[in-house]
């Protein structure tokens, strides 16, 4: 499945809410404030969707380490 880069945010906003909603964090609900998409169609926080962007462009060149510190 590809996705383009709206879906992808959509997505992760998705998980966010999940995870959320079983913790009550006060940051993840500010974050999530911040990621709410406006009437326009773009992010309440601007900068989150610049943020957003040099993120997929990084996992796309496979520049993300995820380190599950399970060794």
């Amino acid at each position: 499945m590809t996705m383009n880069e709206q879906e992808a945010f959509e997505a992760m906003y998705a998980f966010l809410v999940e995870v959320y909603e079983r913790t009550q964090s006060d940051e993840l609900g500010s974050l999530l404030g911040s990621m709410s998409i406006l009437p326009d169609g773009r992010p309440a926080d601007p900068g989150i969707w610049v943020d957003w962007l040099k993120c997929v462009e990084l996992a796309k060149r496979r520049e993300v380490r995820i380190d599950l510190g399970l060794a």
